[in-house]
């Protein structure tokens, strides 16, 4: 199974999940995004097999290029794609706006659960059987500095659709994981290092999935349990996406007493 941008936050979480199952996992990563050394002694330590770890872009060509044919000298196919890797640029107010920075995004967040695919298929013959992207609630949810990081991801989640069409007749299940809140080290790029702790005095604490849980998720989904569903987007979030809402918070505030509760 290959993840890209597999050596930190969900991705590195899924590459352990689906490696405790027997599973090699292949990751990719960009120059001084992380020590792969590091990342196999995580492995080492709980006993798993060690992972192929490749540098590679995936807006790149030339690396996805190179990365096939390394996975090719030792592996017939690829069973399981994820696509985790996402790009955008901070947003802080209109000015920074730009056509190129928005096509940049869908590039590196959206484009490669196509094109990586497309590729295999050229290289091994056939698609993975499992494609598995990764979401947030961006395009749905207002979220600080998100504009294109949330139009990336929107994109991202039209074409599992699209492509689960297209591909019906390939015995291939591609879905989405969207997950919302997830102490990872994009959440605080994104978002600072000041949202945890205020998120933390509105008790959102409960909005917070563990790596855990959505690794778990995209694990069930390409394990061959749930082959009947392809061409979902689905909220891996704990159901807060119901209550996450100005009557919600109102209702875990002081203000809320007795006299309402009759009401």
């Amino acid at each position: 199974m290959l993840i890209t941008g597999g050596t930190k936050g969900i991705g590195l979480g899924a590459a352990l999940a689906f490696a405790r199952q027997g599973a090699r996992a292949i990751l990719t990563y960009r120059f001084g995004s992380a020590d792969p050394a590091d990342v196999i002694a995580r492995f080492e330590a709980d006993g798993l097999q060690r992972p192929l770890i490749v540098e590679a872009d995936v807006a790149n060509s030339a690396d996805t290029a190179a990365l096939l044919e390394r996975i090719h000298q030792d592996h017939d196919r690829v069973d399981t794609f994820i696509s985790n890797v996402s790009f955008g640029l901070v947003v802080k107010d209109l000015s920074d706006y730009s056509f190129r920075a928005l096509m940049r995004s869908i590039e590196y967040s959206a484009w490669p659960l196509f094109e990586y695919p497309r590729r295999m298929r050229e290289v091994f013959g056939a698609y993975p059987r499992y494609i598995v992207g990764l979401s947030s609630g961006g395009p749905d949810h207002v979220y600080g500095n998100y504009d294109f990081a949330g139009a990336s991801k929107a994109v991202l989640e039209t074409l599992c659709r699209y492509m689960n069409y297209r591909l019906f007749s390939e015995n291939v299940r591609i879905n989405v994981v969207r997950s919302r809140l997830v102490r990872t080290d994009s959440l605080r790029a994104t978002f600072g290092d000041e949202f945890e702790p205020f998120a933390e005095r509105f008790q959102a604490h409960r909005q917070f999935t563990t790596v855990e849980e959505i690794a778990d998720a995209i694990m069930v989904l390409c394990s061959g349990l749930m082959d009947g569903v392809s061409g979902q987007v689905l909220n891996v979030d704990r159901g807060t996406t119901f209550f996450d809402n100005l009557m919600g918070l109102f209702e875990q505030s002081d203000l809320w007493g007795g006299s309402h509760r009759e009401a």
